[in-house]
């Protein structure tokens, strides 16, 4: 597909004279699917791309947390290649003729924009050891786009901070690499070696790194009162949870340019699709991607 990429973008440019920023938002639309049906095995020509090909590149997208609006943003950019092809008869029929904007088959938490993430960090009182933990958990949430359980099972010594990572393990006892942001790194050594390391720590949370008053590990129900309150405290109306964070984090990589196939591997996604598609990237890329394309690296 890559040719007619190529021919996509200066058809764009000398015929239609859209601006730099249009030209490279449609290109990315279209990179995504070509590096989708790469991923997925999908060994085809430009005209042997079908109908269900796009809806199961829809529906991955949609799984990564993507939002509705955005969704369509990317069937748009596609609709307008594959109509490109038609009209330069490199194809016989439009694959997306058919296909209707996209509709997530379940409800998603909302995604908060940078500025209101800010807003919610900012707000946090750090005059507290518990103010500060709070705000080091908020950070590694949308930093390392965390599930509650992943955040919460987080131990010390899967931290690995002068290298820029964290081992996290997720759904199915599967453990992931995933890069952490110089902000989450810096909110949470101030955390440990401010008060966590000062605390009375309760048999079996010894290397738990957020742990509540007590000294024991922190419940789920715990991260999803301290994000409320962090919200309420923002004048945040949206419905937030500690999942919020990790939509936000995978839709701001994806529509700030960042590959389908890095964010998924972060995330700890396995496909939707019958296939599992799960890759090993080098460590090097993931952290380039995170350093690209994430506001808080």
């Amino acid at each position: 597909m890559q040719k007619y990429i190529v021919d996509f973008r200066n058809f764009l440019l000398l015929e239609r004279s859209m601006s730099a920023h249009t030209i490279d938002a449609y290109i990315r639309d279209v990179e995504k699917l070509a590096e989708f049906l790469e991923m997925t095995g999908v060994d085809c020509a430009v005209d042997e791309v079908n109908e269900q090909h796009l809806l199961h590149f829809l529906r991955y997208v949609a799984e990564l947390g993507m939002t509705p609006s955005s969704q369509s943003r990317i069937l748009s950019g596609n609709r307008a290649f594959f109509k490109f092809l038609l009209n330069e008869e490199i194809i016989r029929e439009d694959p997306t003729e058919l296909i209707e904007s996209p509709r997530l088959s379940r409800k998603l938490p909302e995604v908060l924009d940078y500025e209101e993430i800010v807003s919610i960090l900012e707000g946090i009182d750090h005059s507290t050891a518990e103010g500060t933990r709070n705000r080091a958990m908020i950070e590694v949430l949308y930093s390392c786009g965390l599930r509650v359980s992943e955040l919460t099972g987080l131990r010390i010594t899967d931290c690995f901070f002068d290298e820029g990572f964290i081992k996290v393990t997720g759904k199915g006892s599967k453990t992931r690499l995933v890069p952490i942001g110089r902000d989450a790194v810096r909110y949470v050594t101030v955390y440990m070696e401010h008060y966590r390391r000062l605390m009375t720590v309760k048999k079996g949370a010894e290397d738990i790194v957020f742990v509540n008053r007590r000294g024991g590990a922190l419940s789920r129900v715990m991260v999803f009162l301290v994000v409320k309150e962090a919200c309420a405290a923002a004048g945040i109306a949206k419905t937030v949870s500690p999942h919020t964070f990790r939509h936000s984090f995978a839709t701001h990589l994806i529509e700030g340019g960042a590959g389908l196939r890095a964010v998924q591997e972060m995330l700890g996604h396995e496909s939707i699709t019958t296939t599992e598609i799960y890759t090993h990237l080098d460590r090097d890329y993931l952290r380039q991607v995170i350093t690209e394309f994430h506001p808080r690296a």
